[in-house]
C-alpha cells in the first residue's frame, strides 16, 4: 500500500468563493478559471501553436476532471465531462494566499497560520537596508530591478546590465517571494546559491515565504533560465503529511520542488529536473517505492513556463503532454496504491496581469474506486492520504475516502 500525491502546479478550476479578495494587476480574481478558459480557447481555435483543436485530456477526464471543474464553478469545460472512472471532487483553500507555500502546506495538512509579507507593487519595491544587505553579501556596488515583474521580462530588461556590472537582479511578484537572478557564468552559480542562502534568514524573519535563486545563461537577446533554480523556503512551523508518514516508519520521496517548499522536512530522497525528467523519476518510484511510502511530486512548468507568461497554447500543450504521460503511469500502480492528482492554486493564462489566480483545484484519485467526494478542503487531501496509509494525522483535515 503506497500513496502518490501529484500537484499540477497552477491548474485551477475556478469557483473560489473568496476570489474577489485577491488581485491581479489591480483587478480582482473574480471569474478567473485556468482550465475553463484554456479549454474554451482550444474549442474556438485560439490555441493552435504547437497543437490543434479541442483540449484533449482523455486520461484526466476519465478520472473525472470535467466533472470536478463543473462542481467547482458550475460550468463544464468544452470537450470534457465525459468520464468519471476515479474518485473526483474540488478542493477549496482557506489559507490567505494564492502562492506555492500556502497551497502546498495546506495540501500537506497545515493551513498557513500567519500572514505572509508581500512587497508593494512600486519601484523601489524593497527597503533600502535589504538591498544594501544583498549587495554587501554579493560584494557588489548595488542591485538591479528592485520591482515586481515576470522573470523572463527581468532578464530582457536587466540581463545585459547585470553582465556589465555584476550586480544581481532582485525582483518579486504578487507572491511572498524575493527572487535573485544571476548569470551562471558571468556571476557564478555557486556564488548565486551562497548569496540566496545567506540572505534567506533575513527574508524569513520578515515573514517572506521564499527566496528563489534564478540562474540563467545566454547572451543579450537570448537569455534563458537554467534548471538550477533553488528555493529557500520558510520551514513549516508544525507537523505535516511528510512528518506523519515518517513517524509511522514510511519513506517519503520528493519529486520536483517539493524538497525546496518543505525545506526537506522529513524527506528521504529528492528527485529534480525539468518536467520531462520528473515524469521519468515518478515512473521509477512507481516501480520501486516501498510499501507504506509517500511520493510527493510537483510539476511546475504549467505555472512557470505558461501561466506566468500568459501562453494559452503552451499551457494546453503541457496539459495534453501530462495527460498522455499519465496514461503510461497509471497501469504501473500496484494493488492497494492510491494516486491523487491536484493543484496548489490557479494561474489563468487568459487573465490580466502575470500572477497566480485564486481558484479551487481538482482532486482526482485512481486506485480507490469511482464517484464524487464533493467539495473538500485542501487539508482534507493530507488527511485522506494519511487514512489510506493507515498513519495518524494531526491536522484539521478530514478524510474523504
Amino acid at each position: 500500500m503506497r500513496a502518490f500525491l501529484v500537484v499540477m502546479d497552477s491548474v485551477g478550476i475556478g469557483g473560489a468563493p473568496d476570489a474577489a479578495a485577491f488581485f491581479n494587476d489591480g483587478l480582482p480574481d473574480t471569474g478567473a478559471n485556468t482550465l475553463l478558459h484554456i479549454a474554451e480557447a482550444c474549442a474556438r481555435g485560439a490555441a493552435e501553436e504547437g497543437r490543434s483543436g479541442p483540449l484533449h485530456l482523455p486520461v484526466l477526464d476519465g478520472l473525472g476532471l470535467g466533472r470536478a471543474a463543473e462542481l467547482a464553478c458550475g460550468t463544464c469545460p468544452p470537450a470534457l465531462g465525459r468520464g468519471a472512472g476515479g474518485l473526483w471532487g474540488a478542493a477549496t483553500e482557506v489559507s490567505n494566499g494564492k502562492d506555492t507555500p500556502s497551497g502546498h502546506w495546506e495540501l500537506a495538512g497545515l493551513p498557513v497560520p500567519r500572514e505572509w509579507h508581500y512587497f508593494p507593487d512600486r519601484q523601489p519595491a524593497f527597503p533600502a537596508d535589504l538591498t544594501r544587505r544583498v549587495a554587501d553579501l554579493a560584494g557588489t556596488g548595488g542591485t538591479l530591478a528592485n520591482c515586481h515583474g515576470s522573470g523572463t521580462v527581468m532578464l530582457d530588461r536587466f540581463g545585459q546590465e547585470h553582465i556589465e556590472t555584476g550586480w544581481p537582479i532582485c525582483y518579486t511578484s504578487a507572491d511572498s517571494v524575493f527572487q535573485i537572478a544571476a548569470h551562471e557564468e558571468a556571476f557564478g552559480l555557486d556564488r548565486l546559491l551562497d548569496l540566496c542562502e545567506a540572505i534567506a534568514p533575513v527574508l524569513h524573519e520578515m515573514r517572506v515565504g521564499r527566496v528563489i535563486a534564478r540562474p540563467f545563461l545566454g547572451a543579450p537577446g537570448n537569455f534563458r533560465r537554467t534548471g538550477n533554480r533553488h528555493d529557500y523556503a520558510v520551514r513549516p512551523p508544525g507537523p505535516i503529511l511528510t512528518t506523519w508518514v515518517k513517524t509511522a516508519g514510511g519513506k517519503v520521496h520528493a519529486v520536483g520542488k517539493i524538497g525546496d517548499i518543505f525545506s526537506m522536512m522529513n524527506i528521504d530522497s529528492l528527485h529534480k529536473g525539468d518536467d520531462a525528467t520528473l515524469m521519468q523519476h515518478l515512473g521509477t518510484l512507481m516501480d520501486e517505492a516501498g510499501d507504506g511510502s509517500l511520493t510527493f511530486a510537483n510539476f511546475v512548468e504549467f505555472d512557470s513556463l505558461y501561466g506566468h507568461r500568459r501562453d494559452v497554447s503552451g499551457y494546453a500543450r503541457a496539459l495534453e503532454w501530462f495527460d498522455a504521460e499519465l496514461g503510461k503511469l497509471l497501469p504501473r500502480l500496484h494493488e492497494g496504491d492510491l494516486f491523487l492528482i491536484t493543484a496548489d492554486h490557479g494561474n489563468d493564462p487568459s487573465w490580466h496581469g502575470t500572477d497566480h489566480t485564486r481558484e479551487r483545484v481538482p482532486v482526482l484519485i485512481a486506485g480507490r474506486g469511482a464517484g464524487s467526494v464533493g467539495q473538500v478542503g485542501f487539508a482534507d487531501v493530507a488527511a485522506s492520504i494519511a487514512a489510506h496509509l493507515g498513519v495518524a494525522s494531526t491536522g484539521p483535515g478530514r478524510s474523504f475516502l
